[in-house]
C-alpha cells in the first residue's frame, strides 16, 4: 500500500503543482495510534512545490486524492501530516484478491520446511476469554494458517491456567454464596458463572479490606488479611495437598469453564493439536523452586512467598 500510495500521492503533486517529483521526497509511514488514519504522508518535503502552508498544502492533496484514488476513503490534516484513512472495501477486495493468487502461494513455499510450535489463547479458568484473549486467539491460528500454507508442520497448543489462589477465589465465592447454582439453572455459559463469582469474592474482599483500612491497617497488608483472602489461602493449601472436596469442586467448576471456552472457541472458528493444563505441569515448577530454595539460589519471604535476588 506504501507503494501504491507514493504513485498516488505524485500524481497529485503532478496535477496541483505541474510539478513531477522523485519517489525519495515522498515520505509514507503509518499513522501514530492517537490519530485517526491508517497512513500518514509527510507534507513538509512538498512545501517547496506547493509554496503554502503545511496545512493547506496537506488540505489540497488529501482533496484530490480523494477524487483520485477511492480506496481512501477520509483525511485529516495535524499540522504538517496527511493521514489517511484507507476504505474497509478495499482491504476486503485487497485480502480476497491475495487469497486467490496462486503466484502468492507458489511464492511462499519453502525447500525446507520445519516443525514449529504455535501457542496462543491460554487462558485463566475463572473467568470467560475477554477481548484480549479473541485478539491472541485469532493471531495465533492465522499465523498457523500461514505457516501452514507455507509447508511447515504446525502444532498448535494451547496452556491453560488452571489452578492457583484466582482459581480459588471463584470456588470459595461460589461455595459461601452459589446456594447450588449451575449453567443449567442460571442459563449462563459456564465460564460467565464462574467468572461472576470471581468478582464477587473481589467485591466481598474488597469491603473487608475497607473495614481493616479503617482500623488503621494499610492497604496492601489489609488485602491480604481479610478472612475472605486467608480462607482462599487455605482451600489452596487443600488442593495442592489433594483434598478431596476441593478437588471435587474444582473439577466440577472447571469443567463449566471448558464447555464455555469450547463454545467460544467453536464460534471463532479455533482449535488446537494440543491442550496442556498447568495443574499437570506446576510440580516440575514446583520441585525446581525448592531446590533452588534448598541451594540459597532463592529465598523466603516474610509472608512465605518465594524471591530470587
Amino acid at each position: 500500500m506504501e507503494k501504491i500510495l507514493k504513485g498516488v500521492v505524485r500524481e497529485a503533486v503532478k496535477t496541483l503543482y505541474n510539478s513531477d517529483i522523485n519517489d525519495d521526497l515522498i515520505q509514507i509511514q503509518e499513522t501514530r495510534r492517537d490519530f485517526r488514519g491508517d497512513f500518514t504522508v509527510v507534507v513538509f518535503p512538498l512545501l517547496r512545490f506547493s509554496k503554502n502552508t503545511p496545512e493547506k498544502t496537506g488540505e489540497m492533496i488529501g482533496n484530490q486524492i480523494l477524487l483520485t484514488f477511492p480506496a481512501v476513503s477520509a483525511f485529516n490534516v495535524i499540522k504538517g501530516f496527511l493521514n489517511l484513512e484507507i476504505s474497509e472495501k478495499w482491504w476486503k477486495d485487497f485480502f480476497a484478491s491475495m487469497a486467490g493468487s496462486h503466484d502468492l502461494l507458489t511464492g511462499c513455499l519453502i525447500r525446507n520446511p520445519e516443525t514449529i510450535l504455535v501457542e496462543y489463547s491460554s487462558p485463566n479458568t475463572n473467568k470467560p476469554l475477554h477481548l484480549g484473549h479473541i485478539r491472541n486467539n485469532l493471531l495465533g491460528f492465522s499465523l498457523y494458517r500461514l505457516l501452514s500454507v507455507c509447508g511447515h508442520r504446525v502444532i498448535k497448543t494451547n496452556i491453560v491456567n488452571d489452578r492457583g489462589i484466582h482459581i480459588c477465589k471463584s470456588m470459595l465465592a461460589w461455595q459461601k454464596f452459589g446456594n447450588g447454582e449451575t449453567p443449567e439453572s442460571s442459563g449462563m455459559k459456564g465460564d460467565h458463572l464462574v467468572g461472576k463469582y470471581y468478582v464477587l469474592f473481589e467485591s466481598e474482599n474488597r469491603k473487608q479490606m475497607e473495614e481493616l483500612i479503617k482500623k488503621g491497617m494499610e492497604e496492601d497488608e489489609a488485602r491480604n488479611s481479610t478472612s475472605m483472602m486467608k480462607e482462599a489461602r487455605e482451600m489452596l493449601l487443600k488442593w495442592e495437598s489433594g483434598d478431596s472436596a476441593v478437588m471435587s469442586l474444582w473439577e466440577m467448576m472447571n469443567s463449566w469453564v471448558y464447555a464455555g471456552f469450547e463454545e467460544t472457541y467453536r464460534l471463532l472458528g479455533v482449535d488446537f493439536d494440543k491442550i496442556y493444563y498447568e495443574s499437570e505441569t506446576y510440580k516440575v515448577g514446583r520441585r525446581l523452586v525448592l531446590e533452588a530454595l534448598d541451594k540459597n539460589i532463592l529465598y523466603r519471604h516474610s509472608d512465605s512467598s518465594v524471591w530470587v535476588d
